[in-house]
């Protein structure tokens, strides 16, 4: 078992941030017009699916969350204090997101920003803590998880995984709502390959052994693509009548694979450029922020979008041609120093070493934990921006549910009080300047 810090997981965390940060802002094709944000994405450029296979990296954010969480639980006094510790220091960094994107849109239309790029870019700053709304229901099922790997072993992922196949089955037979079942199945089968990396039995395969699980990962995605109801990308794509991702398909267990091996084959390497000095800083860098880089690389782009695209009438060029090349590393250089901006405010709330003491039982937990996933689902899928029938139909009711989760997590204090508190922030928060 791993008991050292793994520098390889450092590198997949830190690799797997990077890529995404880097697909996000890659994908929008932008332009406004009379009141009007037109938005497309680069990757649906023919034949650009293929770089989603390498590009899609929740997998390995899942496996790497897996070999933590085991580590880390093994390590603690109790589950008790394991699950308070963790919910807590999972909704830290989104309470300033929340907070200020909670008046964002109310000010932005009182300068006249019109109501369409404003739901829009609202609809973008949240839409992404559906991961984390999801990873708090994996961290939730971890103790029971644990307990099954170490009585079943590798017989759980692969459960797990025929039964995200049955799910498919049936969503792609008019059942579609049992698609999202696949959010735990896919993504808890994957979070059980971290498990066995952490005991040593995927991380002593040699290259060779690693390689052929990273051809049998990738092999089994493009048959099951070739012959089955599955698109290529392995994210959403516009006008797409079936994405891979939302809900997530059985596809994604068997990238996992593939990524996986694939970074496997190549660890020592991996673990040699970890051990550079700039390198380590920076693995160390990204990985104190984590959480804070994930969840405000989009507010950046929001940013920058807002300032070129709206403000001075900036059209992305066509995706792949000399312009758009030229164009590109530009982009990413604005969003950097914004992102660099935002963090610099917003990331010390993640860093700061959290003493307080958890005494909420294992139970009320677990109904913290629920609250929290629900009201970050319950953003991801409407956005921040306020509706016009009123404050209960917009984003507030979400906060106070994520909010409340998160003060159940802590101290033992009665719901009422709670949900009360959480109401006066929250209408607090949401005020028209």
């Amino acid at each position: 078992m791993q008991t050292s810090r793994d520098r390889f997981l450092d590198v997949v965390r830190a690799g797997a941030i990077l890529a995404v940060i880097a697909q996000h802002w890659v994908m929008p094709v932008l332009s406004y017009s009379d009141g009007q944000l037109a938005t497309g994405n680069a990757l649906a450029t023919p034949g650009w699916w293929v770089v989603t296979w390498l590009s899609q990296v929740m997998p390995l954010v899942f496996f790497a969350g897996g070999a933590a969480n085991l580590i880390s639980f093994r390590r603690a006094e109790s589950t008790r204090k394991w699950l308070g510790a963790r919910i807590r220091r999972l909704m830290v960094p989104v309470l300033p997101l929340m907070a200020v994107w909670l008046v964002v849109p109310d000010f932005l239309r009182g300068l006249g920003v019109p109501p369409q790029p404003l739901q829009v870019g609202s609809a973008i700053a949240a839409q992404l803590l559906w991961f984390l709304a999801v990873y708090v229901l994996v961290v939730l099922l971890t103790p029971l998880m644990v307990a099954a790997h170490r009585r079943w072993g590798l017989k759980v992922p692969l459960v797990m995984g025929v039964a995200g196949i049955l799910v498919d089955v049936a969503r792609f037979n008019d059942f579609g709502y049992i698609g999202y079942a696949n959010a735990i199945f896919v993504w808890v089968a994957v979070h059980q390959l971290g498990f066995h990396y952490v005991e040593g039995r995927l991380g002593t395969l040699t290259r060779r052994a690693a390689l052929t699980l990273s051809a049998a990962g990738f092999g089994i995605t493009a048959l099951m693509v070739a012959f089955g109801p599955y698109p290529a990308s392995m994210i959403g794509m516009p006008g797409a009548p079936v994405s891979n991702m939302s809900p997530p398909t059985v596809l994604l267990a068997f990238l996992a694979v593939g990524q996986v091996g694939l970074l496997l084959a190549f660890r020592p390497q991996l673990n040699a450029l970890a051990e550079r000095p700039g390198i380590g800083h920076t693995l160390g860098w990204l990985g104190a922020r984590f959480m804070s880089v994930y969840l405000w690389h989009m507010p950046a782009l929001i940013v920058v979008a807002g300032v070129t695209v709206y403000g001075l009438g900036y059209e992305t060029p066509a995706p792949g041609t000399v312009f758009w090349l030229v164009m590109a590393p530009a982009w990413f250089a604005v969003c950097g120093l914004v992102l660099t901006g935002l963090l610099r405010l917003f990331a010390h709330f993640e860093m700061r070493r959290d003493t307080y003491e958890v005494t909420a039982n294992v139970p009320q937990l677990v109904v913290a934990g629920l609250m929290i996933s629900g009201g970050l689902l319950g953003l991801a899928a409407h956005g921040f921006a306020p509706l016009s029938d009123g404050i209960t139909h917009g984003p507030v009711p979400w906060v106070v549910l994520a909010v409340a989760g998160f003060l159940l997590a802590g101290k033992r204090i009665p719901t009422l009080d709670l949900l009360g508190r959480a109401v006066v922030i929250t209408e607090r928060a949401s005020l028209k300047p």
